[in-house]
């Protein structure tokens, strides 16, 4: 099992809303609806340049921008980090069926170890970080990390996700793909299966989707 983090385990979507629309205050604008979206899955270097050309201000340094996310988010998270619904059962019943399990997130390793106070440290086999890949989603490095991580092929692995960046990510890399939008809709595609809530999703579920009768590996 294969899970994304930022609106799929967890619902940070609200808590990266407050934190952009500071920042774009500070830099004396508001960001747009549809810049916001377009930065939802995005590794943060691209995230930063989005929201700079849409206040007009392309010459700013992304890395900058970064680290002042960085410092807002890790004070946010602190205070106020809540499993999306379904969530925690679903973890749960997966590490009960002893089925490997990775978190595969673009949000950096120092984000994703205040997460994890909430997620569990012992909920994932292996952590795959958006500052530790070459490449970030939508590239297909991170889930190809994680399944040789776990040392399950790419294509005995189910990646749950939330936003196109990401399936788009976890169809690139071969697994099958369970899309359950937060934010923003996603338009149905060829090799994804969507819900609009992880509370349908049980092991029989994610069996059926690798072809399987039950969920034993």
């Amino acid at each position: 099992m294969l899970f994304d983090m930022d609106g799929t385990l967890v619902d940070s979507e609200k808590l990266w809303d407050v934190a952009l629309q500071e920042l774009a205050e500070t830099y004396g604008g508001t960001l747009s609806d549809a810049a916001r979206k377009a930065i939802i899955g995005t590794a943060m270097a691209d995230s930063m340049r989005i929201l700079h050309d849409d206040l007009g201000q392309p010459e700013r340094d992304p890395a900058v921008s970064a680290a002042w996310i960085d410092a807002r988010i890790l004070e946010l998270f602190r205070s106020g980090l809540r499993w999306r619904p379904g969530a925690m059962a679903l973890l749960k019943a997966v590490r009960a069926a002893g089925i490997p399990t990775a978190l595969v997130t673009s949000s950096g390793r120092p984000l994703v170890e205040v997460a994890l106070e909430t997620l569990g440290r012992d909920s994932f086999d292996v952590v795959v970080c958006g500052d530790e890949v070459v490449a970030t989603k939508p590239h297909p490095e991170p889930y190809l990390t994680a399944a040789r991580l776990l040392g399950v092929p790419i294509e005995r692995c189910v990646a749950i996700e939330d936003s196109r960046t990401g399936v788009a990510s976890a169809l690139a890399a071969g697994a099958a793909v369970l899309a359950v939008p937060g934010e923003v809709p996603l338009a149905p595609t060829d090799g994804v299966h969507q819900l609009e809530s992880l509370t349908a999703v049980d092991l029989e579920l994610l069996a059926a989707l690798l072809g399987e009768p039950n969920a034993g590996r």
